[in-house]
């Protein structure tokens, strides 16, 4: 996955900064809390790591589940 591959964004929300990273490619989201006085490139760090590490599971987690829901 190259850096082009993914949207972040970044909203200020009180005294932390909630962030999201998006691949583009499959539509994956992920959302991060972060303090206020990180970094852009620390936050887009975490991020991109926790988005890697839901789409590598996610191709072991993409079984369809049956039953029924309320």
């Amino acid at each position: 996955m190259s850096a082009g591959d993914v949207l972040f964004e970044f909203v200020q929300m009180g005294q932390q900064m909630r962030g999201a990273a998006i691949d583009e490619a499959t539509g994956t989201e992920v959302v991060v809390i972060t303090p206020l006085n990180a970094t852009k490139l620390q936050m887009q760090r975490v991020a991109m790591a926790k988005l890697k590490r839901k789409l590598e599971q996610g191709t072991a987690a993409s079984a369809p589940v049956s039953g029924k829901f309320a």
